[in-house]
């Protein structure tokens, strides 16, 4: 993954497949430990598939966001497949999802 700070208050988090994706997840969770307060967006454009490890490191991560680094997370450009897991999974209605990385931006932006 590629991740960079694209503002002083946002990291973009640009994942791919595993087991890089396990890799990047917790490189990304010990970064927002580190500076507490970011938000973060993550670019999903480049996953295919998430197994019970990513969704695990996935809620981690959200709980961290609210608890005890406040801050918002974004997951933008989710293919149809990926896509399918959330909706089996319920996880759609915990996380916030934007089309594109663009939209992901702007969100945690304008958001209050």
């Amino acid at each position: 993954m590629s991740i960079k700070d694209w503002s002083e208050s946002i990291i973009l988090g640009e994942l791919q497949d595993d087991p890089q994706f396990s890799d990047d997840l917790n490189t990304l969770q010990e970064l927002v430990e580190q500076r507490n307060g970011n938000h973060v967006v993550l670019d999903f454009s480049a996953v295919t598939f998430l197994n019970s490890s990513n969704i695990a490191k996935l809620l981690k991560l959200r709980k961290m966001m609210h608890t005890s680094s406040p801050g918002k997370l974004r997951l933008c450009g989710i293919k149809t497949e990926v896509w399918g897991v959330f909706l089996v999974t319920g996880l759609d209605k915990i996380f916030d999802f934007c089309s594109d990385v663009t939209s992901g931006l702007a969100s945690v932006q304008i958001d209050p």
